[in-house]
This record gives C-alpha cells, structure tokens and sequence, in this order.
C-alpha cells in the first residue's frame, strides 16, 4: 500500500505520543540539562496534541499532518502561522513556521521526510504564508530535508549549561525607569544591525514606543532581570534574562530550569562581522545574565542570534556557548 501523507486524527493520538517522545528523548540525549523530559513528558504531549486538534479557541493557527503507511504511523510533521513581534514590519504578513517537534522514524519509507515538508509547506501556504521558516536542532534528519528544499540559517539559539560560576561583574546593575530611554536608544542600533545583516528583520516605523512601552512593562515582571551598563544618560548596553518559552520547546520538554537571552547589544558588538572594538563591556552584560539565571536556579540558557552575526556569534562561542537549534528561512 502507497504511503500517504494526511492531517492529523484523533485516532493517531497513541501513535504519536511515541513518535514524540522518541523525538523528545533524541534531544535530550544531546543536553539533558538544557533539554530536560518532563516528569510527566507523555500526558503533556498528549494535553498539546488535544489541545491543538480540538480546541475551538487557538492563539495561533497551526497544523499537524503524519506519514501514514498502510495504517502505521511512520512520521509526523507540526506547522504554525507565527505572530510578527511588534517591533519589525512584517510586510510579507505572517511567517509559517515548521516547529522542533516534527520526527520520523528510522524504519519509515524513502521519501517520507520530503513528503510531510512538502505537506507542511503547502498548508502554511494555504494560510497565507509567503515565507517559511523551520527549526531543528542540528544533527536531526529534517535538516538535510530543509537545505536541499532551500532554507538557509537564519537565526542561531546557542546555549550554556555553566552559569553564573564567574560572579556578578560590578560594572552591571539592574535597571529602572530612568534607563528606559537609554535602553530603547541601544535597541534602535540593534535593530539597525538586524536589518543590515537580513531585511527580514524590516524596522516597524512605531518600533521605539513599541518597545518603550514592552520596557515599561519589563520592569514590573517578576520572573526577568533587566541589566545595564553605564549611568541612564550614557547607556552602554542592556541584556534582559527572561523565562523561556513554548515556542522553542515541545511539550516533553520541563523549561522551569531555562532562561533565553534574546534583548542584549552594546556597542562594541555593531560590527556584525568582527569584535574591532573589543569585548569588555559585552562579556560583562553576558555574565551578568548568567548569574541572575543562576540565582533563579536556572540550569541552562539560550542566547538568540542571527546566523549573520558573526561578531556575536564568536563572544558567545568563547564565552562556552554552542548552537543548539537553528531557526532557517525559505523565501
């Protein structure tokens, strides 16, 4: 019997529950810290999975699809539409986005890789999606699916399991209200860089309230620390330790113990293509997360980084870093 490739059922459900955790547990086998399984890792794939096929309410659109082979499962294939941030343009409208937990199985027909990328790619762009991007963590057998379909690296999420071992530096303090401007200045050249590196990163006209408003907020949330260098009238930098998030772990996966670095930039970091202007201030904003990721009890962090940021890139990789997942884009 033809393999065929088809939505997801609420029969396939037991089926899937393997698959994923057989996904779940390739990760973890990579860094069981940063990837850690939940203590209850089946019924929280099995509560998302529900969750997604039934619920009349979704905060985003999303899609699931399987390999089905004469009435076994072999793969299975998870897409969403992703909200553009408010602070980039988005003139392309929504980006689809195929997700980390999408797995086949080894014993799965030839050819079942490309079919459920190919189904995926045309629900996300039956919904609209005029770019596409994927993530994978590297080694997984979907990348070489992605390149060969034609996505290219567009943002790195490196990670560190050794935190806070340095001390808090003493030139880096929490922030306050009266640093808010300072910060929303440095985050207009980060932006700026953003945009040179890949225009996908299109500057919204309204960016700078936007994100002087998000700031306000920031300050009143318990679970981030907001750390800058320098006095608010001449803000070196600014690095924002935060909580993660569903969006770069599947359900399996226990994120209690991990922290994401995604606003950070001082200057010396504005040339993408090489540290000219040393590293002193930037290493010292990268410590100072990691030992409030410490003091929090975070065991691992991610930083995000665009794939063409090649100054940062090598902060990071001297700071112990390592990539491990890529976000690629398909235009």
């Amino acid at each position: 019997m033809t393999q065929t490739i088809r939505p997801v059922r609420p029969d396939d459900m037991p089926r899937l529950v393997e698959l994923l955790m057989l996904d779940a547990r390739e990760r973890h086998a990579k860094n069981a810290i940063l990837w850690k399984m939940a203590d209850d890792a089946p019924a929280q794939i099995e509560k998302a999975l529900t969750f997604a096929l039934t619920a009349e309410q979704q905060p985003f659109r999303q899609f699931w699809h399987v390999a089905d082979d004469g009435g076994q499962i072999t793969g299975v294939i998870h897409s969403m539409m992703l909200p553009v941030p408010p602070i980039y343009a988005g003139p392309f409208g929504e980006p689809g986005l195929i997700l980390p937990d999408s797995f086949v199985a080894t014993d799965a027909p030839s050819g079942t890789v490309e079919g459920l990328l190919a189904a995926a790619e045309d629900a996300l762009h039956e919904a609209s999606a005029r770019i596409k991007l994927a993530s994978y963590v590297p080694g997984e057998a979907l990348r070489t699916a992605f390149e060969a379909s034609g996505y290219e690296p567009l943002t790195l999420y490196l990670s560190c399991s050794d935190l806070g071992a340095q001390g808090m530096p003493d030139v880096v303090r929490q922030a306050t209200e009266d640093d808010i401007a300072g910060i929303v200045e440095r985050s207009a050249e980060n932006r700026q860089v953003l945009f040179d590196i890949d225009p996908f990163w299109e500057i919204h006209p309204d960016a700078d309230p936007r994100f002087s408003a998000w700031m306000t907020r920031s300050l009143t949330l318990r679970d981030r620390d907001m750390m800058v260098l320098g006095a608010p009238e001449g803000l070196q930098g600014y690095i924002i330790a935060q909580p993660a998030s569903r969006l770069h772990f599947p359900p399996a996966h226990d994120i209690t113990g991990t922290g994401v670095i995604d606003d950070y930039y001082h200057p010396e970091l504005a040339n993408p293509a090489a540290l000219d202007r040393g590293s002193e201030g930037s290493n010292a904003l990268l410590r100072a997360a990691e030992v409030a990721f410490a003091n929090r009890g975070v065991g691992a962090a991610f930083v995000v980084c665009p794939a063409g940021w090649t100054s940062k890139i090598e902060l990071l990789e001297a700071a112990g870093y390592e990539t491990a997942m890529v976000w690629s884009i398909k235009r």
